[in-house]
Parts: structure tokens; C-alpha cells; sequence
């Protein structure tokens, strides 16, 4: 069997493109895979909300196959890549005509998209999924997502996978936190990846805030760029908070040199889109404890493998409580992040997940 293999890969800046390469080593190990191949057996396609996956998209519906959605909400994938009449038919399409005036409404409002509920209320998936011969998800809300708007489509659900990196030296990692200026006796918060509305960033910032009243020492890394500059502003007087430290985009390499420096990761999304978030995975997968929303999203993980964080109006107490259980107790983010990495390599290796992925191709081709 030939497989059409069609995903951003790197050096694109995005997670995407970093599961897609290492799922596609993985593959090849069963048979012929080969990104942008005329005349395979079945396509694969890998599908996400950002401007990158536009060709892969229409491509995807032109020439059916199967369908790996990294993001289950692809309303915002449309903002960018439709013009005002296009998106309203297109959002018509999936919710009927009773719903034009809210079409109407939302696209005057797009700027408010990354954080109103309401874009995140509707995915847009129905025709995607009516037209793929298969729909790959990686958690339960995903799939819920697809069959609310096309009840007979196949949805099949494979874990997230993870690809054991080549870690960093030890000494890279105390080197990292020497360069940020943090002794080892101190606690380091880490969050990566680009920063928008849904990651929490303010309720982060403002929980961290008063966890350093009463701990002066815990620290708190943000690694990543901001989606927007308004953004950037408006986070700036917080951002200046004591025991924060700021690094940009970061390479492969740099990426792992700060994650083995953190002593625990927090990975919030609030309002989410369907994604099992690979940082929150590859983190786990080298023994960090991560502090998760709790949500349909996350709810595969063992209770014992990482720590949630109840979104809403408990949110930030919430997250102050396990920030704080963190720091108070010495064992326990230690035992986290071990029971986190067994969780990973029972359910999320490259292997296991190529398997399930090359039957799901075999049965829809």
C-alpha cells in the first residue's frame, strides 16, 4: 500500500509539523509513505486551525481520504481563509439558514475571536467530515465534536503520540537555569508555545502573583511568542511581575534545554478546541508534571499522571491550590511527572500509534 502524505513539516514553526514529521518516520516502517505522492491508495491528511494547512484542507476535499484533525475547531482556520460572503455560506452550511444573522455577527466580531466562547461553540466541521473516508482524533471532545456534525462519519480515536527525544545533558539544564538566573533550591514554572487568549496566560500571571506573596521562591518562565501585539501589550504590566522571565520562540534543541530546566509545566486551555495539546505530552512524556484544564479534552490521562485545574470562576484558585501543593510538597511533583511518563509510554509511543494509524489506513483506503 502507497500512502499520499499531506502535513506542514518543519522547519514550520509549529506543532503540527513536529508530530507530522515524527509520524511519518514512524509509518514508514510499515510501508510506502511519501508526503505530496500522486496516485496513492489513500491519503492522509493533517488538518489544524492555522493558515498553513489551507492547501491541505481543499486538497482534502477534492481527493478524499483520511482526515487527522490536530484541532477540532476549525472555525477559526475559516476566519483567516474565507472572505465575508464565503464564510457566511460556509457557516450556513454547517448550522442552516436560521443561523445567518449569528454568521453575520460573528464575522464583525472576529477580532474577539480568540477568546469569545461562541467560535469555539461552533467548529465548523461538517463538511470535512462528510466528505473524508475517515476522521483521526486524539481525545474524546474531538470525536463528539465530528459526529455533532456528521453523525455518520467513521471517527476513530489514537492517543496523541510521542516521540522520545535525544534530551539535552544534565549539565545543559542546570546551565539553562543558571543563564535565567534561578538556583537550583528554587521552583520553576515553565508554559511554552505561542501565547494567545485560550492558554490563560492573566490568570497564570495573576495566580503566580499571589503564590509569590507567601513563596518568594517560585519562578515562572513564559517561553513563546504572542499571537497578537495588542496581546503582548496588554500582558506587558504583569509580564514585568517579580520572578517572571521572558524567552522567545525556541529551536528544537533550546525547547528541551528549557523544559528539562522547569521543575513543572502548565498547559491551560480555556476555551478549548478540541486539541490534546502535544507540549503537555512531550513534557509528560520526559516525567514533568503538568498542570491540565480539566475537560473532555484531557480526561484520557490517568487521574494520578498529572494535576487539573478547573476552569471558570474557580480557575485561578484553583490553579493557586495546585501550584502551591507543588511547592509545599517535596515528593510530589517528583512522583507526578514518573506516574506522567509511565502514563505515556503505556499509551502514547510511536510504535503502538503508527500501528493503530497504518490499520486505520488499510481499512479506509
Amino acid at each position: 500500500m502507497k500512502v499520499a502524505y499531506y502535513a506542514p513539516m518543519p522547519p514550520a514553526r509549529t506543532g503540527v509539523a513536529d508530530y507530522a514529521a515524527a509520524l511519518l518516520a514512524a509509518l514508514r516502517r510499515h510501508g510506502a509513505v511519501e508526503p505530496h505522492a500522486r496516485g496513492g491508495d489513500v491519503a492522509l491528511y493533517h488538518l489544524g486551525n492555522n493558515q498553513l494547512h489551507r492547501e491541505i484542507y481543499r486538497r482534502a476535499l477534492e481527493q478524499p481520504g483520511v482526515v487527522v484533525l490536530h484541532d477540532a475547531v476549525l472555525h477559526h482556520f475559516f476566519l483567516g481563509a474565507l472572505s465575508r460572503p464565503a464564510y457566511i455560506d460556509e457557516f450556513v452550511y454547517n448550522y442552516g439558514e436560521w443561523h445567518r444573522a449569528l454568521a453575520h455577527d460573528l464575522w464583525r466580531a472576529r477580532a474577539n475571536s480568540g477568546f469569545d466562547r461562541r467560535y469555539f461553540d461552533y467548529p465548523m466541521l461538517k463538511r470535512i467530515a462528510e466528505r473524508s473516508r475517515a476522521l483521526v482524533v486524539h481525545n474524546p471532545a474531538a470525536a463528539r465534536m465530528v459526529r455533532q456534525h456528521a453523525p455518520g462519519a467513521a471517527v476513530i480515536e489514537i492517543p496523541h503520540l510521542f516521540a522520545p527525544p535525544e534530551l539535552p545533558a544534565a549539565w545543559e539544564a542546570i546551565r539553562m537555569r543558571h543563564s535565567l538566573g534561578v538556583p537550583a533550591h528554587e521552583f520553576l514554572f515553565g508554559v511554552f508555545g505561542y501565547l494567545r487568549e485560550s492558554k490563560r496566560l492573566f490568570a497564570i500571571l495573576r495566580a503566580f502573583h499571589r503564590l509569590r506573596q507567601s513563596r518568594p521562591d517560585a519562578r515562572l518562565l513564559i517561553a513563546g511568542p504572542f499571537v497578537s501585539s495588542d496581546l503582548e501589550r496588554a500582558a506587558a504590566p504583569l509580564l514585568a511581575g517579580p520572578g517572571i522571565l521572558r524567552l522567545p520562540y525556541l529551536a528544537e534543541r533550546d525547547f528541551w534545554r528549557a523544559a528539562m530546566a522547569v521543575d513543572a509545566c502548565i498547559n491551560l486551555r480555556y476555551p478549548a478546541a478540541g486539541e490534546t495539546s502535544g507540549i503537555a505530552i512531550r513534557l509528560m512524556g520526559v516525567a514533568k508534571p503538568v498542570l491540565l484544564t480539566a475537560g473532555e479534552e484531557n480526561s484520557r490521562y490517568s487521574a494520578t499522571a498529572c494535576l487539573r485545574v478547573e476552569p471558570g470562576l474557580v480557575e485561578e484558585d484553583s490553579l493557586w491550590h495546585n501550584m502551591f501543593l507543588l511547592l509545599s510538597v517535596k515528593e510530589c511533583a517528583g512522583e507526578i511527572g514518573l506516574r506522567a511518563s509511565g502514563h505515556i509510554v503505556e499509551r502514547h509511543q510511536a510504535v503502538q500509534i503508527a500501528q493503530q494509524y497504518w490499520d486505520t489506513l488499510c481499512a479506509f483506503r
